[in-house]
């Protein structure tokens, strides 16, 4: 009883461990972690980009200011929210928001299970070690939520200063005298949650498929 006792305080790991070695794992693939960060900086600014436009867009509306309407026109911006022209330029945006952010999760979990796939003998290694598969999940969702993490922040600041700058150039500073800073706020919280959350799923079944691994077959096989 007491050798079990001592065997399972030795495989149960803290998670801090798991998030040290997530952490690690990570700046070793920088380069390959790069390419996946940037994918969801992309998908994520783009989404922003979207928001922040349409804040900035009804921040100029709500003044109501026949100059500025005069511009929004002039720009080809359609005034009446509830005409068809509108509303289909809304659908348009949602359905690229949604492509944009199925290709972001295609990418994160694509390169979860080729990380996977470099790692079998390290996950094996660790198994045979007697880590936990619990332990195996943690490290690759960790991993997966850490760029997810670092992408989002960066795409929500990238996405909302390349539309201010844009929408600078069309209407001028004016936009800083109507800017919606509460909407924003919101809308790069909300833009943060989502891409976390797509990093999280990305990455669940890159690591399910990690713990369920014999330890035998990992060692074995010629990566």
């Amino acid at each position: 009883m007491a050798e079990r006792h001592e065997l399972n305080t030795q495989i149960s790991l803290p998670l801090s461990k798991a998030v040290e070695i997530s952490f690690n794992s990570v700046k070793i693939r920088f380069g390959r972690s790069l390419i996946t960060v940037s994918g969801i900086v992309l998908a994520i600014a783009f989404l922003m980009s979207i928001w922040a436009g349409n804040a900035i867009i009804d921040g100029l509306m709500a003044a109501s200011d026949p100059k500025i309407n005069l511009i929004l026109q002039q720009k080809g911006v359609e005034i009446d929210p509830d005409s068809a022209a509108a509303i289909q330029q809304r659908s348009k945006d949602a359905w690229l928001v949604v492509l944009s952010l199925l290709v972001c999760l295609v990418g994160i979990a694509n390169a979860m299970l080729m990380s996977v796939t470099e790692r079998f003998r390290e996950i094996g290694t660790m198994k045979c070690m007697g880590a936990l598969d619990g332990f195996i999940i943690k490290l690759f969702i960790l991993e997966s939520t850490f760029m997810g993490a670092a992408g989002t922040v960066i795409g929500v600041v990238v996405g909302f200063l390349l539309t201010a700058l844009l929408n600078m150039s069309s209407f001028g500073t004016v936009i800083f005298d109507h800017l919606p800073m509460v909407q924003i706020l919101q809308d790069g919280v909300k833009a943060i949650v989502i891409g976390s959350f797509l990093s999280l799923i990305g990455g669940i079944l890159p690591a399910y498929r990690a713990a369920k691994m014999e330890p035998v077959d990992a060692m074995s096989l010629e990566v």
